[in-house]
């Protein structure tokens, strides 16, 4: 199996062998082991907890320890890997992230207490309320920048805020506990928001925990045309 990686800017190519149930994590970590021990990559849990492994494989973002090999090499039997689109590259296959939580706090990511006072009894919260429901259906984002990187706006204009973030922001506004709905609403508006979501839910097609990235934004629309600050 033919495997191109791209390496300073070039694409540099490296021959592994194919096999059963390998993971293209697995054929990464087999290049830097016996090829190009400078090869520099991220990953961590190896079993889809924590996101760190995403990259794109043949040009679509991907989680390449949950990623098989036989699903995704091309006709042609070449897997061709590159850094997350829409960040900074550090080096190689790793990508910088601080532009990506950057705009999470800028979205208002942060759970902010009512009164900036955290109560000394848990709040309950109805778990078949709606607010809840919305909640729970992007709680589990772990931020591993998929869905930023598959995000056509993203690359359009650097200063949009992105599908992850915007998540982060609608799970919040669902949230009977947070006190900073007003302020996180008036952050998501705008041209840098969720204003300038296409809906082309490509976001939500390459999401690796089955969220809806574009719903919560078609969400953060509403509440906001309907002035329900």
């Amino acid at each position: 199996m033919k495997v191109r990686i791209q390496r300073d800017g070039g694409m540099a190519e490296y021959a592994v062998a194919a096999r059963a149930s390998q993971t293209v994590l697995d054929v990464v970590t087999e290049i830097q082991r016996e090829q190009a021990p400078d090869l520099a990559y991220r990953f961590a849990c190896r079993v889809g907890m924590c996101g760190s492994c995403a990259m794109e494989v043949n040009g679509v973002a991907r989680w390449t320890c949950r990623t098989h090999v036989s699903r995704v090499v091309g006709a042609d039997g070449v897997l061709e890997l590159r850094p997350l689109a829409n960040l900074p590259v550090i080096r190689d296959l790793v990508t910088d992230m601080a532009p990506f939580f950057e705009k999470w706090s800028r979205a208002g990511g942060q759970f902010v207490p009512k009164d900036g006072v955290v109560p000394a009894e848990f709040a309950v919260v109805p778990p078949a309320s709606p607010q809840r429901r919305e909640a729970d259906a992007g709680i589990e984002c772990i931020g591993c920048g998929v869905c930023y990187a598959s995000c056509d706006i993203v690359s359009w204009n650097a200063d949009y805020l992105g599908p992850a973030a915007m998540n982060r922001a609608w799970t919040l506004v669902n949230d009977e506990r947070d006190g900073a709905r007003a302020g996180r609403l008036r952050a998501v508006a705008g041209d840098a928001g969720c204003h300038s979501c296409h809906s082309t839910q490509g976001c939500t097609e390459r999401c690796p925990k089955g969220l809806d990235p574009s719903g919560a934004i078609a969400g953060l629309k509403r509440t906001i045309f309907w002035g329900l600050a």
